[in-house]
């Protein structure tokens, strides 16, 4: 699994970006663009991490919201997509779990057409390879996805994702092969059917 294009490509000292510190300070117009700005990245990283899109547009509202209130506890002190993206997996993961009860009823459902939106930066090909791995991503279980996303699309090492899901390392380390393992399979079988 490649790290997505649009989580790759950070801009060369973003925390200098005025929109930040102006969006801090409470100035409408910044922080609408800023959150215009992110709401590509958002989206994708919430549909990267939940199973269909029914609720993927709900959650990245909720994410949005996170992020707006969050801006003034950003403190500079790393990049701030990083931060924008916990912001995010953290709202992604309250939501998910204010909502299991309805997953539970949809887990027999067949996945709702897939919807991602494309960030200005990713070339065609890219676009066809993220409809792809989110389609086999749908196929994962939900904790071999999220630590797979955690790790391959955030970065995040195996004892932050430890801390993040608030789980063993151990564990982190075998959703890690075992999703791994999985995705290999499916899309090795998908080479074969093509």
């Amino acid at each position: 699994m490649r790290s997505s294009g649009s989580f790759a490509t950070v801009a060369p000292r973003e925390a200098e970006d005025p929109r930040i510190r102006e969006a801090i300070q409470g100035r409408r117009e910044a922080t609408e663009s800023l959150l215009m700005e992110l709401l590509p990245r958002v989206r994708n990283l919430v549909r990267y991490l939940v199973r269909g899109d029914a609720d993927v547009d709900d959650i990245a509202q909720e994410a949005l919201i996170a992020l707006m209130r969050g801006l003034p506890t950003y403190r500079s002190e790393g990049r701030f997509h990083a931060w924008a993206d916990r912001v995010v997996v953290r709202a992604t993961f309250a939501s998910l779990k204010r909502s299991r009860g309805r997953e539970a009823r949809h887990a027999s459902e067949e996945p709702a057409e897939l919807v991602a939106v494309p960030s200005e930066d990713a070339q065609p090909d890219e676009y066809v390879h993220r409809r792809h791995l989110v389609t086999l991503l749908d196929k994962l279980s939900t904790e071999q996805r999220h630590a797979l996303v955690l790790h391959h699309v955030l970065e995040l090492s195996v004892p932050e994702i430890a801390t993040e899901l608030g789980i063993p390392f151990e564990t982190v380390r075998s959703r890690l092969r075992l999703g791994r393992t999985a995705l290999r399979s499916m899309a090795s079988e998908g080479e074969g059917e093509g």
